[in-house]
């Protein structure tokens, strides 16, 4: 894809380091969220799709067992590509804890789900997602923990817009002064802070996209995770979009808005994603999203022609 060559992506940082791939194993660990359970609300941030709040049981196989279905498919895929079992599969992974918001239960719950997962002896990092609303000191201080055993340790905060407005048009249930709480003291405890971010945004527009890039970057922070809105079916997006009023980017839009940030985003800032897909018939818009490559191959052309991440700064790419 070429994108290693203007950004400083996860994926190249992790091989310079483990001398491998590494991969991330997606875990659903059976979490919920403040904002469906009703303790901030019970519909959701309008981007979701909240058709599967009556069925919230996750998945039914342990985390190790996702763990090691997550490896298998994998391998399957790997096999797949190359066309035969030769060559060498990674043997080093990430625990990914996405689904809903995987800091938001008791800490005995939290450490036991992430000591089944770290059990794994080819589990190399723990990544947790969730709220910058919902991440306690002691969650902090048990994930510091976990660093300082040379576990590689991720926390990514789902902002996705640093404009209070917007955050409230969304139905978030915070605003950025818990972000930026939130950053201050995981920084203060050590911890790599991934900040997720999202284009598109209804009512924003590709300044407000600088103006969020510009805040996060002044609090300081490790790792940027950018993609475009999604309309998905379940949401209440979903909604106002099947009724003319909610559109989405064009291609073309994105790709400049995104490839614009790279250039801003310091050099030793980890790029976790810079685009994202999702398969039909759950994604309704914008329809070039239902590709994989058409969206980073625009990106990596743009970013070639225009000049690459950091391109006016000269700090260098770092390690974890």
């Amino acid at each position: 894809m070429g994108l290693d060559k203007y950004a400083n992506t996860f994926g190249a940082v992790c091989k310079a380091k483990y001398g491998t791939r590494v991969k991330k194993l997606t875990i659903d660990a059976k979490f919920t969220c403040p904002n469906r359970d009703g303790t901030l609300g019970k519909g959701g941030c309008t981007f979701c799709n909240v058709a599967s709040f009556s069925h919230e049981m996750g998945s039914p196989l342990s985390i190790s067992d996702q763990l090691q279905a997550g490896k298998a498919n994998m391998e399957i895929k790997r096999i797949q590509k190359v066309g035969s079992a030769k060559g060498t599969a990674s043997d080093k992974f990430i625990a990914y804890f996405q689904a809903y918001t995987s800091t938001y239960d008791e800490y005995q719950v939290l450490k036991q789900k992430y000591d089944e997962a770290l059990a794994d002896g080819h589990i190399v990092g723990l990544h947790v997602g969730t709220r910058p609303d919902c991440v306690p000191d002691e969650v902090l201080t048990l994930l510091a923990e976990y660093q300082s055993r040379g576990i590689e340790v991720w926390l990514e905060l789902g902002l996705q817009s640093a404009h209070n407005h917007t955050l409230k048009k969304i139905n978030r249930g915070h605003e950025f002064d818990a972000y930026a709480d939130t950053v201050t003291r995981a920084r203060s405890h050590g911890l790599k802070v991934c900040t997720h971010l999202i284009l598109g945004l209804p009512g924003e527009s590709h300044d407000d996209y600088m103006q969020t890039l510009k805040m996060v970057l002044e609090l300081g922070v490790e790792g940027l995770k950018i993609h475009p809105l999604h309309i998905v079916e379940g949401s209440t997006m979903a909604k106002a979009w099947r009724a003319g009023k909610l559109s989405t980017l064009e291609l073309e839009q994105y790709v400049y808005s995104v490839s614009e940030m790279i250039r801003a985003i310091p050099s030793d800032v980890i790029l976790h994603r810079v685009s994202a897909y999702a398969k039909k018939p759950m994604l309704l818009a914008p329809e070039w999203c239902s590709s994989r490559w058409d969206g980073l191959v625009a990106i990596v052309d743009n970013l070639k022609e225009h000049g690459g991440q950091g391109v006016n700064t000269h700090s260098p790419f770092t390690l974890l």
